[in-house]
Order: structure tokens, then sequence, then C-alpha cells
């Protein structure tokens, strides 16, 4: 994988993430995720995954 798509794929998770995390925990309303505990769980994990793509991807951009 390139640089760019680690780094693409990695926000698009920490944003996902993140929306889900909020949604599971109460705090968005009229959702069918909200106040779910399965959200609240997954959306942090997501989150960290997407943080792991982005390390990894700015690694690889900067080892060029």
């Amino acid at each position: 994988m390139s640089g760019w798509f680690r780094l693409t794929i990695g926000l698009l998770a920490v944003v996902i993430g993140a929306i889900w995390t909020v949604q599971g925990l109460g705090y968005v309303e009229d959702s069918l995720m909200t106040g779910q505990r399965l959200w609240a769980v997954l959306g942090p994990l997501l989150a960290l995954v997407g943080v792991v793509l982005l390390w990894l991807g700015v690694r690889a951009r900067t080892r060029r």
C-alpha cells in the first residue's frame, strides 16, 4: 500500500470511529446507534486502527 492510501484510509477510520463513539455514548440524537454499547466499544477500536494506519502512512512517506 502506498503512503497516501494509508493516510487516507487512516483518517477516514479515525473520523468514523469518533462518530461511532459519540453515537454509542448517546451524544448524538435520532440515530439507531445512539446509546448502544456496541458502538461505544467498536468506535475507539476503529479509531485506534486509523491511528496505526496514519502512523504507517507517515512512516512510508518519510522513507522516500
